[in-house]
């Protein structure tokens, strides 16, 4: 098939990857605009950018797609589409909105299905988790599973027929970071099967009981101490590797990047640290929970594992974390 594919972090770079490997066409990529990146807040082009001008595919970054909100650039992408004559648009993780006239561009699948004209990979079992930060927002609420779907793309926020669907476990030691990339690499496989043969997998309405997934913000980082345990737990591992979760001792701001709920329990006030080793802080949380703290990271240093962060800096009990 010749696609159009539109995308812009590593989990639709993946994509790209290999449909750029397969015997499908790439004929044209879509991705935001380059962005400052870096303490130098130099330029950086997107994943999907970076990719896509490797395998020397022409690479179109407007701000927009929505001609009242555009400019020449939005007018260029749209005519460059039509120019393109291909079978499909592929979209995942673009992160912007694509309208009805865009969507209506390519030619469609098959025969059998042309109102299959855009395909989205999806980082949720939707309905579950429409929106931004599908993956992370899984993690944060304690999903057993989450997994990928494919969905014929339309003008909602995910709301379209689901095409495919492959779920994958959620395990207590898993962050945003290593899930996104394990699902991203579903997800390629899995477009690459749908690619191949369109009509075996035809498109069914998704069930009720939509939830929605907002962007992270990095305010929701500041750990509240009076949440349980496994509460505090599951937002360090979704929001690892970005925003972060935080708090502060003694004036300085600390990040966590790896956390567990313990079994023990305690009477001590949210906050206060019971004890501290080589395998962790342990701190008091709501309900007498217990969390322990397994990676930190002190300003303008690096991320470390709890026996290298106490080496060079102590953190006793009876200190409280606010």
């Amino acid at each position: 098939m010749r696609i159009v594919f539109a995308g812009t972090p590593d989990f639709a770079a993946e994509a790209l990857r290999k449909l750029i490997e397969s015997e499908h066409e790439v004929v044209l990529v879509l991705s935001q605009p380059d962005r400052p990146s870096g303490r130098g807040r130099k330029l950086k082009a997107s994943e999907v950018k970076q990719t896509a001008l490797s395998a020397g595919i022409k690479v179109l970054t407007p701000l927009t797609l929505r001609r009242s909100k555009g400019l020449e650039e939005t007018a260029e992408a749209i005519e460059a589409m039509k120019a393109a004559d291909a079978d499909v648009l592929v979209v995942a993780a673009y992160g912007l909105i694509i309208p009805q006239e865009v969507l209506d561009i390519p030619r469609g699948v098959s025969p059998e299905h042309p109102e299959i004209k855009a395909v989205n990979i999806h980082g949720s079992l939707l309905p579950a988790w429409r929106g931004a930060a599908p993956i992370a927002r899984a993690i944060e609420k304690g999903d057993a599973e989450t997994g990928i779907t494919l969905m014929q793309m339309d003008a909602g926020l995910d709301t379209g027929p689901m095409l495919m669907e492959e779920s994958v476990p959620i395990t207590e030691k898993d962050t945003a970071e290593n899930l996104t990339r394990e699902l991203s690499e579903l997800g390629a496989e899995m477009l690459l099967r749908y690619l191949d043969d369109p009509n075996a997998y035809p498109p069914r309405a998704q069930p009720q009981g939509a939830t929605y997934a907002n962007k992270l913000s990095k305010e929701e980082g500041r750990i509240d101490w009076g949440q349980s345990a496994q509460e505090i737990a599951c937002r360090i591992r979704a929001f690892n590797p970005a925003p972060g979760c935080f708090f502060s001792l003694n004036d300085e701001v600390l990040k966590a990047w790896m956390a567990a709920a313990d079994s023990g329990k305690t009477s001590l006030a949210p906050g206060t640290v019971i004890s501290s080793d080589a395998k962790g802080i342990c701190v008091a949380c709501g309900g007498g929970t217990v969390l322990r703290l397994t990676r930190l990271q002190r300003p303008g240093g690096k991320k470390l594992d709890v026996r290298d962060f106490l080496s060079g800096h102590s953190i006793k009990a009876g200190e409280v974390f606010k």
